[in-house]
């Protein structure tokens, strides 16, 4: 319980450092806008010889908060601000801390601060980072500025690049960094020990040393801990261990993101067909990704395209947004013809037109917690087409439980309000029906979606609402048009 109440209160200060770093650096701004009069706008501020003293001071003091920042601390500043303000902070920063904030920004505003700087100066800014750094930078980047950069690095980081910049984006290969520690299996751990005192600092989250033979293929791992407790006059290949797991380059990064929070792992080997080490994956970038996909699922869920600067223009927001709105005026056209069907009934009953209501939306609920399950059983890798009559079954089992007890409920609730058990049983009736139809359907589109080789997630919501809003007034004002109106 301690343990818990320690992880809080470091989450908590850390989340109030950062929300106090942003409120400096947005009142250092306002002042500069207070004391300069708005006489100079703040994309032309930095480029004025003749500031006054007091601006210059506040000047000072923002670029010596941003240099004491850590580079994502000031890529969420910079998320944070709008569009003018944020340039007129990202000029204050250093060339060479340039390219490290660049990656920890998201896409859309990555766009907009690249957008703002010249050739010359990204491909500075770029040419600080790693291979795997720039091979993320890569496709936000202007074609010429790519090959400058890669004119100012080795051969063996302009292949790294090559590599790097050949796998997709949801590969291993385009996690893996390419900064690790290789031995020989030949060598004694004296050897070893005088190898990586060689180094200023070892590469972030190193916990194992890869032992590799004369074609560079990996035969074993020697943990860091083991290094350290063991003779130095031991040999490599007597106390090595094989690795635990091993991805290929081509692998899905979901696949490693699953291996890594099973197997708690801090980082891992990457091969080739030939068993050739040609990388590592560590588990910063793991959680990298793993947060890139929720945040994409979630705007996928919502219909956005892509990831959405929120201090975007309105053109661009309405590009991004249109197509599943617009999917959705078309669903929502057919869901009030639905009704339109029935409006004699209505017109006879009006307590139909807000009963049909609760029915559409109690079963768009419960289809969303089904879809939003299913969707991630697949993610996950957990489930395939051939559970899909098993899962049907069990989800229509649910509804049908949860219309029985929900719906009659509100059956018995509504039918002594309208003093109407017939009102009371058609609108159980429906409500039930409905949930049926809704866990069919929040099975039956993740699953559809998937075999079409589409993310399950994207949109579902939309298709799924459309079905039981549309399936929700349809049912119920036919079994009210049925049962009540004909019948009486």
């Amino acid at each position: 319980m301690l343990e818990g109440l320690d992880k809080e209160s470091l989450s908590a200060s850390v989340d109030d450092a950062l929300s106090e770093a942003l409120s400096d650096v947005t009142a250092l701004v306002r002042q500069y806008r207070l004391v300069s009069g708005f006489a100079v706008s703040l994309a032309d501020a930095l480029d004025n010889p003749t500031q006054s003293p007091v601006l210059q001071g506040v000047l000072g003091q923002l670029r010596t908060k941003l240099d004491a920042l850590h580079p994502a601390d000031v890529a969420h500043i910079l998320e944070a601000l709008p569009l003018d303000e944020r340039l007129f902070v990202w000029d204050l920063v250093k060339t060479e801390r340039e390219g490290e904030i660049l990656v920890e920004t998201s896409d859309a505003v990555r766009e907009s601060l690249i957008a703002s700087m010249d050739g010359p100066e990204l491909v500075a800014a770029a040419a600080t980072l790693d291979a795997d750094d720039i091979a993320e930078l890569a496709p936000d980047l202007p074609t010429e500025v790519v090959e400058a950069v890669k004119k100012t690095l080795d051969p063996e980081e302009r292949e790294q690049l090559r590599q790097a910049m050949s796998y997709e984006e949801d590969m291993v290969g385009a996690l893996m960094d390419f900064d690790m520690i290789e031995v020989r299996a030949d060598v004694t751990l004296e050897v070893v020990m005088r190898y990586l005192r060689r180094f200023d600092e070892l590469p972030a989250n190193t916990d194992q040393v890869f032992v590799v033979d004369d074609a560079d293929r990996l035969i074993g791992i020697l943990p860091t801990n083991v290094i350290l407790v063991t003779h130095e006059d031991r040999l490599v290949g007597d106390i090595m261990i094989a690795p635990p797991i091993r991805f290929e380059a081509t692998d899905h990064a979901d696949t490693a993101a699953a291996a890594f929070e099973r197997y708690d792992l801090v980082s891992a080997p990457v091969v080739d067909a030939r068993g050739e080490l040609v990388g590592r994956v560590t588990v910063s970038e793991v959680l990298d990704f793993v947060r890139e996909s929720a945040e994409e699922d979630l705007r996928q869920q919502a219909g956005l395209r892509e990831e959405e600067d929120v201090f975007a223009s309105v053109w661009k927001s309405v590009r991004n947004r249109w197509q599943w709105l617009a999917l959705n005026l078309v669903t929502a056209f057919v869901a009030s013809r639905a009704t339109d069907l029935f409006q004699g009934s209505i017109e006879k009953l009006a307590v139909l037109a807000v009963l049909q209501t609760i029915v559409a939306g109690i079963g768009g609920n419960s289809g969303n917690q089904t879809l939003t399950m299913i969707a991630r059983a697949i993610a996950l890798g957990q489930i395939g087409t051939e559970h899909f009559r098993r899962l049907i079954r069990k989800e229509i089992s649910v509804a049908l439980l949860n219309g029985v007890i929900f719906g009659g409920a509100i059956g018995i609730l509504i039918g002594m309000m309208e003093k109407s058990w017939g009102l009371g049983l058609v609108l159980t009736g429906a409500m039930t029906l409905n949930l049926v139809l809704a866990a069919i359907m929040g099975v039956v589109i993740p699953m559809w979606r998937h075999r079409r080789g589409q993310d399950p997630a994207a949109g579902s919501s939309v298709l799924l609402t459309a079905v039981t809003d549309t399936g929700g007034f349809f049912i119920f004002l036919s079994l009210a048009t049925i049962f009540l109106l004909r019948a009486g």
